[in-house]
């Protein structure tokens, strides 16, 4: 029984989990709404509410007693519109919007001790050509959805340190489709496996936190079928990231913060697609990622006892290389400009809002018979609410 739930629960949630990816390759930075408007700049240091499960545990012990929620939705809209070395456009706009919602609960059991549980979507990718563009040999859907479930405990050790641990149970469901001789070919496939996430959070003094933070990489062992039929399989391993943030309180009413993560994605690549029966290799996909990094910096400005104004800017280093770009995945360094804001009901709670332009600089691609550009960019708006009691 335990066995059909862990199956089942994330089967569902995928059913509602859809993603657009927004960061580098198909990651997804959208965990919260409130550290949108500052690009997501402090994210293991602000710990400001319950959403700090996912990107520093050991942030529960800054939210005080009682039972801390925090839900929320993102809205991702990239937009990718490839032409050729002629300038002919072809596929229509492979983007599309798609939603990130996600859930955080967190408890204080004791003086020191807090308890959380999150449910979130880390990984996301959606990109869709039209069935007859001048490169549907290569792609024409790709759509990846994951769900992360992460149990969390923090302790704190001191008025100065605490720290965080969680495990993750993620569940991932691929389809790509393409056709390379007159007939489409769909490749569905899907697992559950787990990893594992871990935190630090220095006060350094009333004014200053530093977080550190590191989540695990993930092994994957996909099963599926090529057309509903041929039994097939295939192995992914989804990076590592580390995350160095910090957050001070300027003023009374300035407060800043800034963000170091790096992420490990030469774990993937490639996707090598296995027959399940003969063991021979079906497909390839060739990833042949580098690792990549992002730094982001924001401030807040509280306008009133109530109102707060966000606002980020980032720099976000793909790791595809410009010989393996392929049109699943058309990415490029992007630049993050954000704004947001957040007003505080008191006991009713807090609603922030935010919103990110990202700049993606022009990726070339060089695909076989694919020679060209696209013209690629993204619009993200999000809304959270979250609440003590």
């Amino acid at each position: 029984m335990n066995k059909m739930i862990l199956r089942t629960l994330p089967a569902l949630l995928l059913a509602a989990f859809s993603g657009a990816a927004s960061a580098a390759a198909f990651q997804l930075m959208e965990q919260n709404a409130s550290g949108l408007g500052t690009a997501y700049a402090g994210s293991a240091a602000v710990a400001d509410n319950a959403s700090t499960i996912f990107f520093n545990p050991a942030g529960m012990t800054q939210l005080g007693s009682g039972i801390q929620l925090s839900a929320g939705v993102t809205g991702v809209g990239p937009s990718y519109e490839y032409r050729n070395q002629a300038g002919v456009k072809s596929g229509g706009d492979a983007g599309g919007w798609a939603a990130v919602p996600n859930a955080y609960l967190s408890g204080q059991l004791t003086k020191d001790l807090f308890l959380g549980l999150g449910i979130s979507a880390p990984f996301g990718l959606a990109t869709e050509y039209d069935p007859n563009w001048a490169g549907r040999a290569y792609a024409i859907k790709s759509d990846i959805k994951t769900v992360n479930i992460n149990p969390s405990v923090a302790y704190r050790v001191s008025d100065k340190v605490s720290l965080g641990f969680g495990l993750n149970y993620q569940s991932i469901e691929g389809e790509l489709t393409r056709n390379p001789v007159g007939t489409l070919v769909t490749l569905k496939a899907d697992d559950n496996s787990w990893g594992w996430n871990a935190g630090a959070l220095f006060t350094l003094s009333p004014a200053m936190r530093v977080g550190l933070s590191y989540r695990s990489a993930i092994k994957h062992k996909l099963e599926g079928t090529i057309n509903g039929a041929s039994p097939v399989n295939a192995d992914i391993k989804l990076p590592d990231t580390f995350i160095l943030s910090v957050w001070q309180q300027v003023s009374d009413r300035w407060e800043a913060m800034g963000d170091l993560s790096y992420t490990r994605w030469n774990s993937l690549k490639a996707l090598n697609v296995r027959s399940s029966v003969s063991g021979g290799l079906v497909t390839s996909e060739t990833f042949n990622y580098e690792n990549s990094w992002r730094f982001a910096w924001g401030a807040g400005y509280k306008a009133t006892d109530k109102a707060k104004l966000k606002f980020g800017i980032a720099f976000d280093r793909t790791p595809v290389r410009d010989e393996y770009r392929s049109a699943r995945v058309p990415d490029n360094n992007r630049l993050w400009l954000s704004l947001g804001g957040q007003w505080n009901a008191g006991s009713v709670g807090k609603f922030d809002l935010g919103y990110s332009y990202l700049y993606v600089i022009d990726p070339t691609i060089s695909q076989g018979t694919l020679q060209g550009k696209y013209d690629a960019s993204a619009h993200i708006v999000g809304m959270q609410y979250s609440v003590g009691f």
